[in-house]
């Protein structure tokens, strides 16, 4: 029987939320004892949690994510572990360099998990400050290879080039399905199935997903 790793981070009442996005609110809407069945009212914004980019996110003209093929959301994937020994110290800039030696990797329509270990910060403070971030650079490295998927374990590719990296990684061209906050990537080996579809949501820019790796 295959393994199945949870990559999701946990969506709790009042739980992280990236700055100046709706608050995590899950409530009881309707309780058995009264009403005969449990409601759940969830409020969140599309890029709680763990989530999935599309290119609209940041694109005028940008695909929504019912424009981006299912097959994109799963299949093949690989692992580039960028902290082997643990975890990515804060704010390290992650250049073409850090990501050379994994060139063989980053092959077009691949799908690539990079780990820093950074979910480990999740639900502290810095967890949305002090992450690891991808340089404009290294951003048009991994464009330039036309990988179908990238997934990391931080909440977003990049603080010191973010709205660029975002621009340069959707953008036309490249389109790449970027799937952000995953965590558990300690637990996969160098290669995998992944899976992570999005909420069908015509016309939006991102939705929260269930990631998880199949391993063989």
């Amino acid at each position: 029987m295959p393994k199945i790793v949870d990559l999701t981070l946990p969506m709790l009442d009042g739980g992280p939320s990236y700055p100046k996005d709706p608050q995590l609110r899950l409530k009881d809407f309707r309780k058995l004892p009264e009403d005969g069945c449990n409601v759940t009212e969830i409020t969140m914004g599309s890029h709680q949690g763990t989530h999935l980019d599309a290119p609209s996110h940041f694109l005028q003209n940008g695909k929504s994510l019912d424009q981006i093929p299912l097959e994109r959301f799963y299949g093949p994937a690989v692992l580039v572990d960028l902290a082997p020994d643990g975890e990515l110290p804060p704010k390290t800039p992650i250049t073409p360099d850090m990501l050379q030696p994994f060139a063989p990797l980053f092959r077009e329509g691949h799908r690539v998990l990079c780990r820093t270990g950074w979910y480990n910060h999740f639900s502290q403070p810095e967890y949305f400050t002090d992450l690891p971030s991808l340089t404009a650079e290294a951003a048009r490295w991994i464009a330039a290879r036309r990988i179908s998927l990238l997934g990391i374990d931080m909440p977003t590719p990049s603080k010191i080039a973010g709205r660029e990296c975002h621009e340069v990684l959707l953008g036309p061209g490249a389109e790449i399905v970027l799937v952000e906050g995953l965590t558990n990537l300690h637990l996969l080996p160098r290669e995998f199935i992944f899976v992570g579809f999005p909420l069908n949501l015509p016309g939006r820019d991102g939705s929260p997903i269930r990631a998880v790796a199949i391993i063989e």
